[in-house]
């Protein structure tokens, strides 16, 4: 058993690995870094094992509201990079920050269990191209991400044609001549729709809820970088966006969309107004959500019915830490219950990485997280009085960092923060640390 007691294991190199590897390495804490792919950029990388990418996917943020704020972009990647360039991104951060020597790749972690008490140290067990391994670590980070575990849907009856999930999709050449039914309308859905119009015989989008659409360019810039220009309180933010909205995006519900049930911003909109395009041209219609299935015959709730060879469930994902006992992760209804999404109430040993999820937050708001969760490891280990604070803190009675909006009650906004309110407590907890170090 190789000793690596006084080390924090920390698993995956997608870019919330290599953030916290960065800050790690930064703060002096040991580390060993652990991957299943056989390099860094996780999701990013389409060829990654647990990769959910498809070849028409790009960010949905514009590049300049992306990126880590110390490792801007090129100014040659376009303003709504591919998945191609993040993941050139990601790796040339990796490179840029000399992180690649502290990761096992090809590397599966299978099992994480606690030696005893908070404080005793994990065993930590992998498997790789050697066999079966374990070691003995001072903490774990968890950071594997959100988006690789499928969220599939069931219907009442049974499809005889092709039922995939979003993530199995790669390529438009997969509806050529097929009659395709896309179950989801969220950003993955709209896209892969879109991309449907193009190669299926027909395409048809089932909605459950009416979403909120957002342009990628407002007055020629990208929208999201219009939003922080001046900060506004919630109710006449929405005021003024959905004033916007309504000039550059028009009603959807013209176009058969549903209806939105929920008052913007209290689910993650919609950037993407082709497929309003292509609704408005026909090329597209909206159906309802699903009653049943009948061999290849879908019938709606609104009695209508069609068929379809092919059906794409674009249902997200969940999470999913397969290697830990949720107990351990104060695990409560569709999340884990962590202080700003991250810290253990009672373990010092024991981080999430990466589980949040804001309209705008970016890579540089999860690098503040990671940033956090090292300089309360380092505060930690050195009897910082900040440190003693936050402690004390996280294991008081806390909320998620809402700011007051009532976000859908789902899964997969479970982890759903408000961005200025989040940053703030975070930063103000980082200022505090770096403070008490000068």
């Amino acid at each position: 058993m190789t000793e690596t007691r006084e080390a924090f294991a920390l698993i995956g190199a997608g870019p919330m690995g290599l953030a916290t590897a960065k800050v790690l390495k930064e703060q002096g804490i040991d580390f060993q870094g652990f991957e299943l792919h056989s390099d860094v950029g996780g999701l990013w990388d389409i060829d990654a094992p647990k990769s959910t990418m498809y070849e028409s996917a790009h960010l949905i943020s514009s590049k300049r509201m992306t990126e880590f704020a110390d490792f801007p972009m090129d100014d040659t990647v376009a303003e709504y990079p591919s998945h191609r360039a993040m993941c050139e991104y990601f790796r040339d951060f990796a490179d840029h920050y000399g992180l690649r020597d502290y990761y096992r790749f090809n590397t599966e972690v299978t099992d994480i269990t606690p030696l005893g008490a908070p404080g005793d140290g994990w065993r930590i067990c992998w498997r790789d191209h050697g066999g079966e391994h374990a070691a003995e670590f001072a903490g774990v980070l968890i950071a594997n991400g959100t988006l690789s575990e499928p969220n599939t849907p069931t219907f009442t009856g049974t499809f005889d044609g092709e039922l995939i999930h979003a993530s199995q999709y790669r390529y438009p050449s997969q509806f050529d001549g097929k009659r395709v039914l896309v179950v989801g309308a969220g950003n993955s859905g709209c896209d892969i729709a879109v991309d449907a119009i193009h190669h299926a015989q027909r395409c048809d989008l089932s909605m459950r809820r009416g979403y909120y659409f957002v342009p990628k360019y407002v007055f020629g810039k990208p929208a999201d970088t219009m939003g922080g220009k001046i900060n506004l309180p919630m109710w006449l933010k929405r005021k003024v966006d959905s004033l916007i909205l309504g000039w550059f995006v028009g009603d959807p519900q013209k176009y058969g969309f549903p209806k939105p049930d929920y008052k913007l911003y209290e689910s993650h909109p919609v950037v993407n107004s082709l497929v309003l395009y292509h609704a408005g041209h026909g090329d597209l219609r909206i159906q309802p959500d699903i009653e049943r299935i009948e061999g290849k015959t879908v019938h709606f709730k609104d009695g209508a019915s069609e068929d379809y060879d092919m059906i794409l469930a674009a249902t997200g994902y969940k999470l999913h830490y397969p290697f830990i006992d949720q107990n351990l992760l104060n695990w409560q209804g569709d999340a884990p219950h962590l202080y700003l999404n991250a810290i253990h109430p009672e373990r010092d040993d024991l981080f999430v990485l990466g589980m949040i999820e804001a309209t705008g937050l970016g890579w540089q708001g999860r690098h503040e997280q990671a940033e956090l969760v090292a300089r309360y490891i380092k505060g930690i280990q050195n009897g910082c009085p900040v440190a003693a604070d936050l402690k004390t803190q996280k294991q008081e009675t806390y909320e998620r960092a809402t700011g007051g909006m009532n976000y859908l009650n789902l899964a997969r906004m479970a982890y759903y923060v408000d961005k200025a309110t989040y940053r703030k407590a975070v930063t103000g907890w980082i200022e505090r640390f770096r403070k008490a170090a000068a």
